[in-house]
């Protein structure tokens, strides 16, 4: 019983490490460029607060002013002018529907020419995209 016990709550805590530790964006280097927390805040590799982004979508920066907005897997600017889409195998198009890259599923991001420009493994495509080819933050 002891036994059982002590391998649940290691389940949970690494369930919980894994849950509220911080996404990392990493170069074509693999130099931390950002990191992203559960709760949205993005951070530069000094640790400074640069954007959060909200739950509805919203991507504010550090002084909450609204710079961009996810609607869906459409990226529009703080005016509302559509700047491009992600669409659901990763690939990132600017508003002229010009492919400018994509968000790979193990986490590698490819420009238009298909070279690794950096990885985000374990980052929400969405944030993946807004971070190398919108450049929100």
């Amino acid at each position: 019983m002891m036994k059982k016990r002590f391998l649940l709550w290691l389940i949970i805590l690494l369930g919980w490490g894994t849950v509220v530790s911080a996404q990392t964006i990493r170069n074509s280097n693999n130099s931390t460029l950002a990191t992203i927390s559960a709760s949205g805040e993005v951070r530069n590799s000094n640790g400074s607060l640069v954007a959060r982004i909200n739950s509805n979508g919203d991507v504010r920066d550090a002084n909450n002013h609204l710079i961009a907005r996810l609607d869906g897997n459409t990226v529009r600017n703080n005016n509302n002018s559509t700047l491009g889409t992600i669409q659901s195998d990763g690939t990132v198009r600017n508003s002229n529907n010009s492919v400018m890259g994509r968000v790979c599923a193990d986490g590698t991001v490819r420009n238009a020419n298909n070279s690794v420009i950096g990885y985000a493994k374990d980052v929400p495509v969405r944030y993946a995209a807004l971070y190398f080819f919108f450049k929100v933050f």
